[in-house]
């Protein structure tokens, strides 16, 4: 090496020993300027009275005040101090502004999300707000606006320091209740229908049968629990509302699936959502009658993708005192951005959420004008679309101008593409000589989700918790009750759409009237129920009502086996519950969909190398725990048999994910050893069988085992293949900045398709977690000083803060925290105490 070369080389060297040694003493140092004060005293414009805030040992505060504009007020402020970034991220994400932030790195996503129009949607219902409403919204946006008149950039949040490399000067503009209302469509997105199972279906069409469509979309199985079994409905009009199947599946039509498919998952990577994940919850509560207490006990754990930091944000709202004037009274998890608490308990009630998954949105196959791409064709005459203009601002670089076209509808969500060659031959009807596709969705529809969770926030009984559900119109979710009197209830609620024609599968003909929507099913007629019999209710994403609902609310669920082991927990209890008992509920780890599958395989005959490592499975009672080396066993046969049974059958994307669909796909197939599903096109003269494939996928999995944890099958274990690393939705893209703002791994116990949903996707190439549940809780009515709480990471949002990620190990032992309710408990456990005063 010269002697010029040796210089630079040692000068590159030295040059990036300074760097890391500047990142290493200012980062910690930017770090600290963003913490919160959480004592002494603050002066706010804006208040009316003195708020106290008293931030517990996890850093979760409790706010006093004496009016609820001052308590929603305070709320906002707080959120500023511990998240703001994340705030400031989510608002530009759900207002398609990325771009402005980030750059033109984000433009395409900006494009499609103003496309949609989320907060076009979102202005309309600020206009349409109550006056209630808008002066929560109001007060909540002073808070935030209190915070950053005091705090910019780093002082707001490290990530601010890093983003200068991306958009040097940037800064945040005022909060306003826009915002908030924008962020309520992120997430409906996020736990919205089975859209991309629809769009995977219509595609597979093109290469496989319908028949074998069914068998990797079976049936729900008759034998697990619905929600209510025995809802009685009559439809308004006496007649059941199931309309005929809908005629566009040719082929033809892949190509314009697969563009809203990579729009659809363009934003399930922002959001963080993982639909093959099949996102859920479990949620259950018994009535006094089988607890130990006398009073009921609710369970409720909201399974989404990972982050960081958590979605949730443990608050509680107090008015000191309660009266007809401040009647806020309650405790739980909040989103910030938004006032209130989303999931929690009041005084009186407590209430949980679970996804209900309901078919709410549809793509209609628009005819373009060819001589005018702002006319389409209904009923034969050319229509003309609404064009709206939006200007997308790109950090650095010049506005671009975005027409969006709008039919009856909905927006059109794809370009413009060539005819239909064969769909006329198929349908019957004439071919569109230039097409789109649009999209109807309830969430494109003025709505006020928000005014429906503060009004869950002041219920005090069950008539008006089920009036606060009508507001509650997307994302539909199963919502569950319980209050200090003794009751147990659910309310399904929602705009389901009553389709004319088609089912939801498939794409409908957008050219006329005849497949739109003919309103939505009846609040009056949607599931729900009341002290049930069996003293207990359980939702798990299960199947809500049977086949005899007369009403069409989806045609596929989560396939149950979450909600058939809660309700085998709940028989083999059978009374006397406790909190404890619902801790080791929330804790099971049992995967039915394992412990019914593996009979095919113990039946095997093998190798004696291999049956001795199959011995692991002997009396196996399917339980995934971290140290459990028969988990380990059967996950990485799972992955196996999933790839060698289908990845030379389906196209890549739509390998099987963590579904629970799978289970029951496979469990059909093996009662049907020559299925054509089982031979491997690889293998041109040989015609594979079911214990083939078995016999090869197992020994695939031993050696994959060997390869990773050692030769020593009795060491081997689940918790060194199943972790968790919580990662940073825009810093973890930046190499060594990612590792200021990422925590992990961390060991964790569960599965797909398990109570403890810590659902990984044999697709991939490990056994990481994608989805996951976002928070517990398990409420006592009793007494609301037993409830405890945790969320995944902790309650800050600045890295090196000590609560950044105190709650990851014990959230990752299924571990609780208190979550705290009586004031003295409150201030026993308070490591801070701040005063908020009018200035």
């Amino acid at each position: 090496m010269s002697k010029l070369l040796r210089w630079l080389l040692f000068g590159v060297i030295g040059l990036l020993l300074i760097v890391a040694l500047v990142a290493l003493i200012y980062v910690p140092r930017a770090a600290r300027a963003s913490f919160p004060q959480i004592d002494g005293q603050v002066q706010l414009a804006g208040l009316d009275g003195p708020v106290d805030i008293y931030r517990d040992s996890m850093g979760i505060p409790h706010i006093y005040g004496s009016s609820e504009h001052d308590i929603f007020l305070a709320q906002g402020y707080v959120h500023a101090q511990d998240r703001f970034w994340q705030m400031d991220f989510q608002r530009h994400a759900g207002s398609g502004r990325l771009s402005e932030l980030l750059g033109s790195n984000t433009l395409d996503t900006d494009v499609f999300l103003r496309t949609m129009g989320w907060e076009r949607v979102a202005g309309e219902e600020l206009q349409n707000l109550d006056a209630r409403t808008l002066t929560i919204l109001e007060a909540y946006a002073e808070g935030v606006n209190a915070y950053l008149a005091e705090h910019t950039g780093v002082d707001a949040g490290l990530e601010y320091l890093f983003l200068n490399l991306l958009n040097r000067g940037y800064e945040p503009e005022a909060w306003t209740p826009l915002n908030t209302l924008t962020w309520a469509k992120a997430m409906a997105w996020d736990l919205k229908d089975n859209m991309e199972t629809e769009i995977e279906r219509a595609i597979l069409l093109r290469e496989f049968s319908p028949e074998q469509i069914n068998d990797l979309y079976p049936s729900y199985p008759e034998d697990h629990p619905f929600i209510v079994p025995d809802f009685a409905s009559q439809p308004v009009d006496g007649e059941a509302v199931f309309p005929q199947e809908r005629l566009l599946t040719s082929s033809d039509l892949a190509s314009l699936l697969d563009i809203a498919t990579a729009r659809f998952a363009s934003l399930d990577a922002l959001f963080g959502s993982t639909p093959e994940a099949g996102l859920g919850s479990n949620s259950w509560v018994v009535s006094g009658k089988l607890s130990a207490s006398g009073a009921p006990l609710m369970a409720n754990d909201p399974h989404l993708g990972a982050s960081m930091p958590s979605i949730w944000y443990q608050n509680g709202l107090h008015c000191v005192p309660v009266g007809p004037n401040c009647r806020l009274d309650v405790t739980g998890v909040s989103f910030v951005g938004a006032p209130g608490v989303v999931i929690g308990h009041n005084q009186r009630i407590a209430w949980g959420f679970t996804n209900m998954g309901p078919d709410v949105m549809d793509l209609y196959v628009i005819k373009v004008n060819p001589d005018n791409p702002y006319q389409y064709e209904m009923n034969g005459e050319w229509v003309d679309m609404q064009i709206l203009e939006e200007q997308i601002r790109v950090a650095g670089k010049e506005n671009v101008a975005l027409p969006v076209r709008v039919t009856q509808f909905g927006p059109i969500i794809s370009d413009s593409y060539g005819p239909l060659e064969e769909f006329g031959e198929l349908a019957g009807i004439q071919v569109p000589e230039n097409y789109a596709v649009a999209l109807r969705w309830t969430a494109l529809e003025p709505s006020n989700i928000l005014g429906a969770v503060l009004d869950f926030n002041f219920a005090q009984n069950w008539d008006e918790f089920r009036e606060a559900t009508r507001g509650f119109v997307v994302p539909s979710q199963n919502l569950i009750y319980a209050d200090v009197d003794g009751n147990i209830g659910y309310q399904m609620p929602g705009n389901i759409p009553i389709r004319s024609a088609g089912d939801g599968r498939y794409p409908s003909p957008g050219w006329t009237d005849e497949y739109a929507w003919q309103g939505y099913i009846p609040f009056e007629e949607l599931p729900f129920s009341l002290n049930p019999e069996s003293g207990y209710i359980i939702t798990a994403n299960n199947a809500v009502v049977s086949t005899d609902y007369p009403y069409l609310i989806a045609d596929s669920w989560d396939y149950g086996y979450r909600a058939q082991r809660i309700l085998d927990l709940v028989q083999e209890i059978g009374s006397g519950f406790t909190v404890a008992d619902y801790e080791r509920m929330q804790a099971d780890s049992v995967n039915l969909g394992a412990i019914k599958i593996l009979p095919a395989l113990m039946d095997l005959d093998m190798a004696d190398d291999l049956a001795d490592v199959r011995a692991l499975l002997d009396g196996w009672n399917g339980q995934q725990t971290v140290d459990s080396a028969a988990a380990a066993l059967f996950n990485a046969y799972w992955k196996q048999l999933l790839a060698a049974t289908f990845h030379d059958d389906l196209p890549e994307d739509y390998w099987p994910g963590s579904s629970s669909r799978w289970y029951v796909v496979i469990a059909n197939l093996q009662t049907q050893p020559q299925n054509t599903w089982w031979d491997d096109r690889a293998t041109i003269d040989s015609v594979e069988e079911r214990d083939d494939i078995l016999g090869a996928a197992f020994a695939a999995a031993v050696n994959d085992l060997r390869n990773q944890l050692g030769d020593d099958p009795s060491a081997w274990a689940w918790g060194e293949l199943h972790t968790i690393t919580f990662e940073h939705q825009v810093m973890s893209s930046f190499p060594l900045i990612d590792r200021v703002f990422n925590r992990g791994p961390f060991s964790v116990s569960g599965g797909g398709s398990i109570v403890n949903a810590t659902g990984w996707d044999p697709a991939s190439d490990g056994y990481a977690v994608q989805s996951l549940p976002s928070k517990r809780t398990i409420m006592d009515l009793s007494n609301w000083q037993n409830s405890l709480q945790i969320h995944t990471t902790g309650q800050s949002g600045h890295p090196n803060h000590p609560h950044y990620i105190d709650m990851a190990p014990i959230w990752a032992e299924v571990g609780n925290i208190p979550m705290n309710w009586d004031f003295a408990a409150i201030q026993a456990d308070a490591e801070g105490y701040l005063q908020l005063l009018p200035e």
